[in-house]
């Protein structure tokens, strides 16, 4: 598994994960959607044979990314198993983010565990169907949501459940958890909004309240029965390290079985530094919320992206953050959301917008050996 053998000696050479959306085509219409989703695919998307060369590509990483297929609705691409197996084949691991529509059926997450996903991220916004419809613009979308987590664990793939933290929802996280608590999940990832796409309609919680938000997610880390994590919100590791965690622990508080199923990456990772995004029509970003092309595919390939573009090298060096962050004693292993850094500032390497943290208001905390 990549993430077993993944360190931070990586950072440089490859990353942990890199996400492929293969189209824009998605039924429903998500208020924070990233993508700003459309109803048809576009046309200027990879064929099945560019997307076979790019996911070659992929395989050629000195150690090779999980691959992630995203949109978008994967599951509107017709060829996707095909993509699916050529991945597995070519040795990379593979997870797919289907969204809650008529499509995603028991009978499609047979045929893409035949094909070789193991792994699903599965959204879930909201503690009831009122909140999450609301969020997805479908109703109905958050009991087809529960039924795909019934037909997932029926099937025995992990899954990771995507919760996107907003205004609408902030007070539901401890309803949200206790309702995973029953669903065999592997992992609860609580992703923090990013005024991109969609998304800038949106109304972001406050920084002080992203410390509340903190709180209740480490108070289930160490309860549930899943790990949880956050996505656009690493200094969620300094909150654990402030308060005795190990952000690296599983439930419970030890490093358990959640690292060795190999949900668990390294600190540090972040925007461009473990993480790669390419777009539908093959764009290259340091990450899905971070608009910042890099270059395309097939004209640019991947690997020299992320190992020379100027970009990814100052993503990759926390010495070059500035403000706050550039000040901070845990820059190294949180170094604030650059994807939200960009969409307040301009900036990717400014100042994370939504942490309260001042440098030097208490010694540095380091994650145990």
């Amino acid at each position: 598994m990549p993430h077993a053998t993944y360190t931070p000696a990586d950072f440089h050479r490859n990353p942990l994960m890199f996400y492929y959306e293969v189209t824009l085509a998605c039924d429903l219409v998500c208020k924070h959607c990233r993508a700003s989703a459309q109803e048809d695919a576009d046309p200027g998307e990879l064929t099945t044979g560019q997307s076979m060369a790019l996911i070659d590509h992929v395989a050629t990483f000195p150690r090779r990314p999980m691959l992630v297929f995203t949109g978008g609705d994967p599951l509107k691409r017709a060829d996707l198993c095909d993509l699916i197996r050529h991945a597995v084949a070519s040795g990379l691991e593979v997870a797919l983010t289907p969204s809650a529509t008529p499509l995603a059926t028991a009978e499609a997450f047979e045929r893409v565990l035949t094909a070789g996903v193991r792994r699903l991220g599965i959204s879930l916004d909201g503690a009831d169907a009122a909140t999450h419809d609301a969020v997805r613009g479908w109703e109905g979308s958050f009991q087809r949501t529960l039924g795909m987590l019934a037909d997932a664990r029926r099937l025995g793939m992990a899954v990771q459940v995507n919760t996107t933290i907003t205004r609408r929802n902030f007070h539901q996280i401890d309803a949200i958890a206790e309702l995973l608590a029953g669903q065999g999940i592997a992992m609860w990832s609580a992703f923090f909004l990013v005024p991109v796409g969609r998304g800038v309609e949106e109304e972001r919680i406050t920084p002080a309240e992203y410390e509340v938000a903190f709180e209740r997610l480490w108070h289930h880390a160490r309860r549930q029965p899943y790990g949880v994590k956050t996505t656009e919100a690493p200094h969620y590791r300094r909150y654990v390290l402030q308060h005795g965690g190990d952000p690296l622990a599983g439930p419970g508080g030890e490093k358990d079985s959640a690292a060795r199923r190999g949900h668990r990456a390294p600190l540090g990772v972040t925007d461009g530094r473990g993480v790669m995004f390419v777009n539908h029509k093959g764009e290259i970003y340091p990450a899905g919320f971070l608009p910042l092309c890099c270059g395309r595919f097939p004209n640019d390939s991947v690997v020299d992206v992320y190992q020379n573009h100027p970009t990814f090298r100052a993503l990759q060096d926390p010495d070059q953050l500035k403000g706050n962050c550039g000040r901070c004693e845990y820059r190294h292993i949180c170094g604030g959301s650059r994807a939200r850094a960009y969409a307040v500032t301009g900036d990717p390497l400014a100042s994370e917008p939504d942490c309260v943290y001042q440098p030097g208001q208490g010694p540095l905390v380091k994650p145990q050996a």
